[in-house]
């Protein structure tokens, strides 16, 4: 097939972690032998402008590629503009719900009408757990005659097992204990700050949060821990592979690809009762709390701990996610939608 795929998130020189979930996906239906063109935003600069110029840029790629199908990545406003894009080109469009687009529903002004105006014009819709379907249809009901769920899967080379001892020597990350990294955004929804407490609580260990936020100047400088910042998709397997237990205790987590990169790694992981990881984190390969509930939190750190490093149990649960299964999902949805193209 000939497809064309639009997202507001993706990897940039400013902003190297922006929509890392969706390269391997990209990758992935080339390597399956199908054409794509990207039509992208890569950065998080606030511009008015720039969600605008994605509706024009993807228009004119649709009439210049004619695709087969359009793929877009959440509902609003990148599905919208492949909505406009496949309008032009009379193409079909499939939509694929992530998380935050689903959060926005009944939030800014307009954005459910919009939302349900996409999945109208949709083919099918795709989400990536049962979890956000059922958050999806709650909104826009016509979303559930057309659902696939499918999720990003994780490249189970990429994530591959490494020694833990010589990934700390690499990063310089020395210490006694436990050692426990968080991944992902310094926001309120990650519940940083309560894992930070939890930690110091513990009284061992030593924890690593890769990535940056609104919230980094509550996590620096506090006993044991560290703050990477932001760093590209190729360099986070190395503090994966640094942890004995990756932690994504969030207040709500639609998916939890981090927790899934742990898995792949064999580390186990500690995740929220709340969202997608239930539906994937094994009782052998990781403990899941209530992410509001501080002596939970701290007794998952504490159970979490005492489970093996590497944990086999981790990496099996992981490889039904693969991303080959995953993917070869949505290229089923993409070739039903444009008709039965091979």
């Amino acid at each position: 097939m000939r497809i064309l795929f639009v997202t507001q998130m993706w990897p940039g020189p400013d902003d190297p972690d922006l929509g890392s979930f969706l390269p391997p996906i990209h990758a992935e239906l080339q390597r399956l032998g199908h054409e794509l063109e990207l039509v992208a935003i890569d950065h998080r600069r606030a511009q008015r402008s720039k969600y605008a110029r994605l509706s024009a840029d993807a228009v004119r790629a649709a009439r210049r590629f004619r695709p087969d199908v359009i793929f877009t990545h959440m509902l609003f406003p990148a599905g919208a503009a492949g909505a406009f894009a496949g309008l032009a080109a009379r193409t079909p469009t499939v939509v694929m719900a992530h998380g935050q687009d689903v959060a926005n529903l009944g939030g800014p002004p307009g954005v459910t009408a919009a939302t349900r105006w996409v999945v109208g014009r949709a083919s099918a819709v795709i989400c990536n757990s049962r979890w956000l379907a059922e958050q999806l249809c709650a909104s826009v009901p016509a979303a559930r005659e057309k659902l696939t769920i499918a999720n990003c899967g994780i490249d189970l080379d990429a994530f591959s097992p490494r020694p833990t001892e010589a990934a700390r020597r690499e990063l310089g990350w020395d210490g006694e204990g436990p050692a426990f990294v968080c991944v992902g955004s310094l926001i309120e929804r990650k519940n940083v700050e309560a894992l930070a407490v939890a930690f110091e609580r513990l009284g061992e260990g030593r924890l690593a949060f890769v990535g940056d936020g609104e919230l980094r100047g509550r996590l620096e400088n506090r006993p044991g821990t560290r703050v990477v910042g932001r760093i590209p998709q190729s360099e986070v397997p190395a503090w994966v592979a640094a942890a004995d237990v990756v932690c994504q205790p969030s207040l709500i987590e639609p998916f939890g690809q981090a927790a899934l990169e742990g898995l792949a790694m064999e580390r186990t992981v500690l995740g929220t009762t709340i969202g997608g990881p239930p539906e994937f984190v094994t009782a052998e390969a990781g403990v899941l709390v209530d992410p509001r509930d501080p002596e939970a939190l701290l007794e998952g750190l504490r159970r979490c701990a005492a489970m093996p490093t590497p944990n086999p149990a981790a990496r099996e649960a992981a490889a039904a996610q693969d991303i080959r299964i995953q993917v070869g999902r949505m290229a089923e949805v993409l070739e039903r939608a444009a008709g039965g193209v091979s």
